[in-house]
């Protein structure tokens, strides 16, 4: 009912525009003495008779402030989690390899991660008592900042067991954390030598290269160990980033 009434009442309205319009344009034919008071405005002047004083710019409108955005996160190389899972027992080389066979064909993130985990696990086991024991006074002088220590012990590891692939990748990030990225990028040749599908040492190159400003071989280490472990994290964001800037969009 009250849309109705608002209906008959907007078109009542419009009905009598034109005659209002009429009404406007009409020459003006009442007495004069019909019209109206000539009433003249108040005087808004200050007592001391100047005139008031109007500014006819209108005060600038201040934007609020931008937010401040913090500098880019220091760029870090993959490492294995703090907690993993227990090693499978038996041949280590059967085990890894029907694991990267289930790497690739994981359904989602975290089976694939559940995947990942016990490949770390593999890979830090092959060590043995002695080397595992220093490779945890490792993690712990990285912890710390110490990393002199910290390389101090991984050349002992490397002197005692150098098949032992995961020393050479840790003692690659400890290089990375020093800047030392020619060194890096040595002992991540020594791990692909020993084991082509360490994901970890691939994404690592892939982030070294990133730093020294070279997008195209940094797109082809993410490649690399995107084909060992297509859900690695951060990395297929990486490969789509850098495809579009080293090859640009698909027309």
């Amino acid at each position: 009912m009250a849309k109705r009434f608002h209906a008959l009442f907007v078109t009542a309205l419009l009905a009598t525009l034109p005659a209002a319009s009429a009404l406007a344009q009409a020459p003006n034919t009442q007495a004069p003495s019909a019209q109206a008071p000539n009433v003249q405005a108040p005087d808004v002047r200050p007592p001391d008779g100047t005139e008031p004083k109007v500014d006819p710019t209108p005060e600038p409108k201040i934007a609020p402030p931008e937010p401040k955005i913090g500098p880019n996160p220091e760029p870090k190389l993959v490492e294995p989690p703090a907690n993993l899972p227990r090693p499978q027992t038996g041949d280590s080389k059967i085990n890894i390899d029907k694991l990267f066979e289930a790497l690739k064909i994981a359904p989602t993130e975290e089976s694939a991660k559940y995947v990942e985990n016990r490949i770390w696990a593999l890979w830090l086991a092959a060590g043995g008592d002695t080397s595992n024991l220093l490779m945890g006074r490792v993690k712990t002088a990285m912890e710390k900042k110490e990393l002199d220590l910290a390389l101090k012990l991984l050349n002992a590891i490397i002197d005692l067991k150098p098949e032992f692939v995961e020393a050479w990748n840790r003692r690659a990030t400890v290089f990375f954390n020093n800047k030392d990225y020619v060194s890096a990028i040595a002992d991540i040749r020594e791990v692909l030598v020993r084991e082509p599908r360490h994901f970890g040492a691939l994404s690592g190159l892939g982030t070294i290269m990133q730093e020294l400003g070279d997008d195209k071989a940094a797109l082809e280490a993410y490649r690399r160990a995107l084909a060992v472990h297509p859900k690695l994290d951060k990395v297929p964001e990486l490969v789509k980033k850098l495809t579009e800037k080293v090859e640009g969009r698909e027309i």
